[in-house]
């Protein structure tokens, strides 16, 4: 089975506590902090495979995790980095938010990385924490938590060359012909209802790459049948060939099917409708194709290369795919990442942190406050008031008082709650 789309969950490793620890040598009086800190977590990396056609390993496994940084010791000894987590996707993968859609990358080359969920960083020990006032700290942080969130994939199929037409048009067998690739085939539309990638090799040592895209259907670029998942694959080929069944099975019109079909492609996406194409008249070898070939010809002769094919008896394959060869080695090879276009921001704000309230609880939202609560050891009594000064600093107590916070009531800051003290 084809998998072309993903939903999956990652998440950076933590990073590991600092250590609350005192130098006690015997020849050293007053020996002081000596709190190793926290080795980083490792981050989560996407890393492009050429040799992978699918996504369909993310549909057993969908959580990812990277491994935790380790916690500091003694002696200032600090702890090991967790080691990065490397994910290999296919060449052709997009990557986007699952929550907002935006884009994070758009893999299109073998080795290309990325990395999607960073790791915390390590929590410092008691040594960073030694004053005039306090030279015998028992402060340390706990190791930042490392980013998570869900994910969504989408491929992409990287191929040169992309097979286009109706259902039942004979692209499957056209494919198996010219190619290694060994689609099941059958007599009835839809029977391909995946993408299929072969390779053409020709005998002067040229190759390329060509796809099977399933067959469309009018109203395809407004996902009628499966249009959407069908037409995106199209987007990243340099050159089309349009299947036209000449034979006219089914009393269907070769002409109005090139007609609806390029009518589907420029109103999904203007860009592929301008792809170079070329049409493979198929079916050549049944005594109906004669008529409805001087029809194409007439139609779309001035404007297109028209190729007689028979995709059973191999007849005229050889003198398309030499032609489509020579057309490739016209067009650029170099694959480009979708562009998506974005608004320019001069300048956004983002205060520092917002307060509401949620079912009788004050909410409080900001990466810096979240953060320094995470790495809080709540434990400790010189961390906790540690953590009060800085919340009072960044101006939480004021802002609580005004929003009009009572004694007793409930605070939360990310995962933690607190008591409102005035």
């Amino acid at each position: 089975m084809f998998y072309d789309k993903a939903k999956i969950f990652v998440k950076g490793g933590d990073g590991g506590n600092g250590c609350v620890a005192m130098r006690r040598e015997k020849y050293v009086p007053k020996g002081g902090p000596w709190g190793g800190d926290g080795g980083s977590g490792g981050d989560v990396i996407f890393s492009a495979d050429e040799g992978l056609r699918t996504l369909v390993d993310f549909r057993y496994k969908r959580h990812y995790k990277a491994e935790r940084g380790r916690h500091g010791e003694g002696k200032n000894r600090n702890g090991v980095s967790g080691k990065d987590l490397i994910i290999r996707v296919p060449v052709g993968t997009i990557i986007r938010d699952a929550e907002n859609g935006v884009m994070i990358a758009d893999l299109v080359k073998d080795g290309q990385e990325v990395v999607v969920a960073r790791g915390g960083r390590g929590g410092r020990g008691n040594a960073h924490f030694a004053t005039h006032n306090n030279k015998a700290p028992r402060i340390a942080e706990k190791g930042e938590p490392g980013e998570e969130h869900w994910l969504s994939l989408e491929l992409k199929l990287l191929a040169d060359v992309g097979l286009i037409g109706f259902p039942n048009a004979g692209k499957s067998s056209l494919i198996s012909k010219v190619s290694a690739a060994r689609p099941k085939i059958a007599n009835y539309p839809f029977t391909t209802v995946s993408p299929n990638l072969g390779v053409v090799r020709l005998e002067d040592g040229r190759s390329f790459v060509i796809a099977d895209i399933p067959g469309l259907i009018e109203g395809a670029h407004t996902g009628a049948g499966l249009g959407h998942e069908f037409l995106r694959h199209v987007e990243r080929t340099r050159l089309l060939i349009h299947v036209l069944d000449a034979a006219g099975s089914d009393g269907r019109d070769p002409v109005d099917d090139f007609k609806v079909t390029n009518r589907e492609l420029l109103l999904y996406n203007p860009v592929i409708a301008k792809k170079p194409q070329v049409i493979a008249a198929n079916k050549i070898d049944l005594d109906s194709a004669t008529k409805n070939l001087l029809k194409v010809r007439d139609n779309y002769g001035d404007k297109y290369e028209i190729f007689p094919v028979s995709a059973v008896s191999g007849r005229g394959l050889n003198a398309l795919i030499y032609q489509v060869a020579d057309m490739l080695e016209e067009l650029p090879a170099e694959l480009t990442s979708v562009v998506e276009t974005q608004e320019t921001v001069i300048h956004r704000f983002q205060p520092r942190f917002t307060i509401c309230r949620e079912e009788g609880s004050f909410i409080v939202r900001g990466q810096e406050v979240e953060r320094h609560v995470a790495m809080t050891d709540l434990n400790q009594e010189e961390s906790v008031e540690r953590l009060q000064r800085i919340i009072s600093r960044i101006g939480i107590d004021s802002a609580l008082k005004t929003a009009g916070a009572k004694e007793g009531d409930t605070v939360r800051i990310g995962k933690f709650e607190f008591e409102y003290i005035n």
